[in-house]
């Protein structure tokens, strides 16, 4: 009994020694918490939006908001953000979309940005994408620049825009339609482009009716979603004077007219030459039969027997030179006649070249004008149809027209002065 009591003693006084000894503790230091980097935490990259509604969203970042500054960059027109919390605010009126501002059915990609304001290094930028939907059910329209009825000549152009109202979805491709083939027009394939086409000048055919043809073009429209709208445009097409082909007629008629203008004079110079030729062959046998009679008259007044005979013979000599001169050199009475005609026919063409020149390159009367021309030539050609023609190749034009203009061919076969 007495171990027992004497153990317990002992357990009970090792026990408080042991709580009574003073030991050495060192401080217990917290964990070191590494600094984080900057992020969004509840980041959305996308969003949709219905028209006439408010959208709203709260930004949020791993560290204190009251430290940063929030941006946006490339928004939609309308919408916000606040600087100091992030809290993104929106509301989509239907005067946006109605104004061209926004569009349905659009990706628009939002740049989203936040930053340090004591540290600008500390920064982030990043982005989302939002879409705009209406519930409504608007259809979309093709229209034109130009109206729905257009009256055209043949060889002038045809050219408008096609434009496109966009419903809830807008038209990505257009198709194309002609009631009647068409070659030569440029293709459209989407909103924006321009429609060309020129109708050829064989384009109205003789039996269409009142001398016109009336063309339907069609444009067909659709979005992704297969929803169509389609416009036409009813061109009349009326038959129309081919300028280029008429003008290049008008040249080729002039170009002949003064090819034979050119034969002619050389002709009248011709005959002209024959003409002088003669008159002065004729000038000499007239001069000479003159001066035997006046030497004769002189003789038959002279004393001497001799002289009075040889006055008295010398007219006869005259007399005698005036068949050799018939002979010799008769008179060209034709030929003066030719070359007066010929010449008046040169005059009349001259004039009638000047008279129907083309004013402009779409003269109105350049068919009259050709035609005018043609006809002159005709009459000309058949008047002078036994006037032999030759080409002259010692002289030339110009020399021919001063030839024709000197006044010694103006006084001889220009009209008396009464």
């Amino acid at each position: 009994m007495k171990k027992i009591w004497f153990i317990t003693f002992l357990l009970v006084f090792s026990v408080k020694l042991i709580e009574a000894q003073v030991t050495d503790t060192i401080p217990v230091i917290p964990p070191v918490v590494p600094d984080t980097p900057l992020r969004i935490t509840n980041l959305n990259p996308y969003f949709t939006a219905q028209v006439d509604s408010v959208f709203s969203y709260q930004m949020a970042i791993n560290k204190d908001t009251k430290k940063y500054y929030w941006y946006l960059r490339n928004s939609p027109a309308g919408m916000k953000i606040n600087k100091d919390n992030g809290f993104i605010s929106f509301k989509a009126e239907r005067s946006f979309f109605m104004s061209g501002k926004l569009k349905y059915d659009q990706e628009y990609n939002v740049r989203l940005g936040v930053q340090n304001l004591s540290n600008p290094a500390e920064h982030i930028d990043t982005s989302f994408t939002i879409v705009f939907y209406n519930t409504d059910v608007i259809n979309p329209k093709i229209k034109f620049t130009v109206a729905s009825n257009l009256v055209v000549e043949e060889g002038k152009p045809v050219s408008f825009s096609v434009l496109c109202e966009s419903g809830n979805f807008p038209i990505e491709d257009i198709l194309f339609s002609s009631s009647v083939p068409i070659t030569g027009y440029t293709l459209v394939k989407k909103c924006d482009d321009q429609f060309s086409w020129t109708p050829s000048f064989d384009f109205v055919s003789a039996k269409d009716t009142n001398q016109q043809k009336v063309v339907v073009l069609s444009f067909v429209g659709s979005t992704r979603f297969s929803v169509r709208d389609t416009a036409s445009i009813r061109v009349t097409v009326k038959d129309a004077l081919n300028y280029p082909y008429a003008v290049e007629e008008h040249a080729a008629v002039t170009a002949d007219l003064k090819n034979y203008v050119l034969q002619l004079k050389f002709a009248f110079f011709q005959l002209d030459k024959r003409v002088r030729n003669t008159r002065g062959a004729r000038t000499g046998f007239d001069l000479t039969a003159a001066s035997s009679a006046l030497t004769g008259t002189i003789l038959n007044t002279s004393s001497s027997t001799s002289s009075q005979n040889t006055g008295k013979v010398l007219p006869s000599v005259g007399v005698a030179l005036t068949p050799i001169k018939e002979a010799t050199a008769p008179n060209k009475t034709v030929e003066q006649n030719q070359a007066a005609v010929i010449r008046s026919a040169i005059r009349r063409l001259e004039y009638v070249e000047r008279d129907n020149r083309l004013v402009g390159e779409r003269d109105p009367d350049v068919s009259a004008k050709t035609q005018k021309l043609r006809e002159e030539v005709r009459q000309v050609r058949n008047q002078l149809v036994e006037v032999p023609l030759e080409m002259v190749t010692e002289m030339s034009e110009a020399e021919l027209t001063k030839y024709m203009n000197s006044k010694k061919v103006r006084k001889k076969y220009g009209l008396s002065k009464k």
